[in-house]
């Protein structure tokens, strides 16, 4: 299959490239600058010139391949717009993708949040693949609003004859190579406080996978998965954050602290992280594994920690 991808010097794309490569498929990768070209070139993609904003060019990548794969983000937005200009800026590169692709059955494969259909506060139990991403009501504002408009998007395509599914990532993606996630930036700040903190009792479950059973989910449902569905890249359906914080804190040697609530949001531990640490993620990956035959095959996250490369010495 001659595959389409987008983000493919990222974290998650520079996985799923030498993925779909290793199962035969042939990868042609955008790229906006020489490094990225290169970047495309050593992971053995073929390379296509041009950026997002270039909407009839991502339509006639599209429809000179089998099947495209969209992870790639607009982060030049985010010093003016935030996350949520990011977001709101997919529309219409998948609106885009919907006119080269409409009637032909290909597959539109493109990453999601797993956030989308509700932190587990708000469901009350894991959230599942058949969960659709929340409506944009009062409650659900900005970042998650455009989130959500642009997911139901993609879903919609189904109708206009696309294979289109999307991928939820879970909220901790990690590997050896991850230097710019969330763990990273739990890891510099513990060190620059000397302690590891958690939020409350620390009983908030995040969700976690490794890149490269992630990447094993986006070539699955490139290759067999239905139209209109969501899948969950998720491995450790919740960790709970104060274990996360004590995995952390052996590796360091440092306490694990308990942070009140009613001081997580005055200026000091968790900084910009303090309106995100305190939300319950649990999700479920059963239709995942059972429709897909997703088998996750590396570290889970608090045995990748203890393997050491977050760590590395100084």
């Amino acid at each position: 299959m001659r595959v389409f991808v987008t983000g493919g010097t990222g974290h998650s794309g520079s996985y799923i490239i030498p993925e779909l490569i290793a199962a035969g498929h042939e990868v042609t990768g955008l790229a906006r600058s020489d490094n990225a070209a290169a970047v495309l070139s050593a992971l053995g993609a073929k390379v296509r010139r041009g950026e997002l904003q270039d909407l009839d060019g991502l339509k006639e990548a599209a429809a000179d391949s089998d099947g495209v794969i969209h992870v790639a983000h607009r982060q030049d937005l985010l010093p003016s717009g935030g996350i949520a200009a990011v977001a709101a800026a997919e529309l219409p590169v998948m609106l885009a993708y919907g006119e080269a692709l409409a009637g032909t059955q290909k597959p539109l494969v493109a990453a999601g949040s797993i956030g989308s259909p509700g932190h587990g506060l708000h469901l009350g139990r894991p959230a599942t693949e058949e969960d659709p991403a929340l409506p944009s009501g009062d409650e659900h504002k900005g970042t998650l609003r455009a989130r959500n408009v642009v997911e139901t998007t993609i879903i919609g395509l189904a109708e206009r004859g696309v294979r289109s599914s999307i991928v939820r990532i879970a909220n901790i993606a990690h590997s050896t190579t991850d230097t710019a996630g969330f763990l990273p930036r739990l890891i510099a700040i513990a060190k620059e406080n000397g302690f590891v903190g958690y939020p409350g009792d620390g009983t908030n479950r995040w969700n976690a996978v490794h890149v490269r059973d992630l990447a094993a989910v986006f070539r699955l449902a490139l290759e067999k998965g239905p139209a209109g569905r969501y899948w969950h890249a998720v491995e450790d359906e919740g960790v709970p954050f104060r274990e996360l914080a004590e995995a952390i804190g052996r590796r360091l040697g440092l306490p694990a602290v308990s942070i009140p609530l009613d001081e997580l949001m005055l200026p000091g531990y968790f900084g910009f992280l303090a309106a995100v640490v305190t939300l319950d993620f649990p999700a479920s990956n059963l239709i995942t594994r059972q429709t897909l035959g997703w088998e996750p095959a590396q570290p889970r996250l608090l045995a990748d920690l203890d393997n050491g490369h977050y760590f590395p010495a100084s």
